[in-house]
C-alpha cells in the first residue's frame, strides 16, 4: 500500500508537467498517446476529434453534478484511458464535460494514457491493477475509495461515480 500512496503522490506532482511525461505512437493512422496526459492534449489535437464531437449532446443530472460538486476539494480522479479504445472516446469527454459542470479543476485529475496492451510509462497501470479502460478511480486522502471501470456494473457510470463520491456506494 505504501508504494501505491507514493507512486500516487509522484504521479499527482507531476501533474503540472503532464505535458511531457507520455510517448506517441500509433499504427493505421491512430495516434496512441501513452503516459501522463491531459485533456488539453486530446481538446486540441486534430488527430482526437472525437474529443470535442463526444461532448455534445450530454448534459449530465443535476443531482449527480451536486454530489460531485460537494466534494470537489476533497477527492483526486486517477483516469486510466486509451486514444485508441472506443469506450475511452465515447466516455472520457463526458466525464471532463460532468467535471467542468461540478467546478471540479483540472488540478484534481490526472490523466494517464495506455497502449494496446493497457501499459502507461512508470508500471502506473499495473500498480492500480488496470484490466479495462476507461478506469475512474476516485482517490481520497491517498487511498482509492472506488473505481468504475468503463460504463460501470448499472451501465450509469456517472451515476456510480457520483455514489463514489458522495459516499452512498463504494464500488
Amino acid at each position: 500500500m505504501k508504494s501505491i500512496l507514493s507512486i500516487l503522490l509522484v504521479v499527482i506532482t507531476m501533474n503540472g508537467f503532464a505535458q511531457t511525461q507520455y510517448e506517441v505512437s500509433g499504427t493505421g493512422g491512430r495516434k496512441i498517446l501513452k503516459g501522463i496526459i491531459n485533456r488539453d492534449l486530446l481538446a486540441k489535437d486534430t488527430a482526437f476529434k472525437w474529443y470535442q464531437k463526444q461532448q455534445e449532446g450530454y448534459t449530465p443530472g443535476t443531482e449527480i453534478v451536486s454530489g460531485i460538486r460537494s466534494k470537489a476539494g476533497e477527492v483526486q480522479y486517477l483516469v486510466f484511458g486509451g486514444t485508441w479504445c472506443g469506450d475511452t472516446r465515447f466516455l472520457l469527454p463526458k466525464f471532463f464535460s460532468l467535471l467542468d459542470a461540478a467546478g471540479v479543476t483540472d488540478e484534481h485529475v490526472t490523466l494517464v494514457g495506455v497502449d494496446y496492451s493497457k501499459k502507461a510509462i512508470g508500471n502506473l497501470s499495473e500498480t492500480f491493477n488496470i484490466q479495462r479502460v476507461p478506469t475512474f478511480i476516485v482517490m481520497k486522502d491517498g487511498k482509492e475509495i472506488g473505481r468504475v471501470v468503463e460504463y460501470g456494473t448499472s451501465g450509469q457510470w456517472d451515476k456510480e461515480l457520483n455514489d463514489i463520491v458522495s459516499g452512498s456506494g463504494k464500488q
